[in-house]
Order: C-alpha cells, then sequence, then structure tokens
C-alpha cells in the first residue's frame, strides 16, 4: 500500500549530513522524499511510498551517519498526510 508519512527524528544533527543520508537511502528504497525542517536537534520529512519500505527508511535513517545521533523517531499526524493505518484498518 502506498502513502505518505511526515517523520520526525530527535537527536543531535549536521542538518545537511542527515539529509544527504537520508537522501541516500529514500533513493535506494524508491521512496519520495521532502524535508520539512532541518534544525541541529530535529528533522522532519515527508516520505512518499510503499508502507513496508518507509518503515525500512525510518530503521535505515534511526542508525544514522557517523556525525550524527538520532534519540527519536516519531511519526506525525497532519492535515494533507494521513496516519499510519492501525490493524483494525488492514484487516488484521
Amino acid at each position: 500500500m502506498r502513502r505518505q508519512a511526515l517523520l520526525a527524528f530527535s537527536g543531535r544533527f549536521r542538518p545537511e549530513s542527515f539529509l544527504a543520508f537520508m537522501d541516500a537511502r529514500a533513493r535506494l528504497l524508491d521512496l519520495v522524499l521532502r524535508p520539512r525542517r532541518s534544525d541541529p536537534d530535529r528533522v522532519e520529512v515527508i516520505v512518499d511510498g510503499e508502507d513496508a519500505l518507509i518503515g525500512m527508511f525510518e530503521m535505515a535513517c534511526s542508525l544514522g551517519p557517523i556525525d550524527c545521533l538520532v534519540l527519536d523517531v516519531a511519526e506525525l499526524a497532519e492535515a494533507g498526510v494521513p496516519p499510519p493505518a492501525t490493524r483494525e484498518e488492514e484487516g488484521a
């Protein structure tokens, strides 16, 4: 299932380095990445692609490049970006 996700990464970042790292992972996973915020303590991106690949992207980025430390990752709900499906909605 294709969807959009707004991901917020908290930690200590060199924003250019982390965004380049994220872009490389998004390309490998055939995801569309749109940076929304990039600060030394928080990076937010909108990711568009297959649900399972978004999960893989989140995991890969949580490891981050050597010069960045990811402390937390959260998926945020916002107008225009649908929230993640619940198990009931997925039919599980």
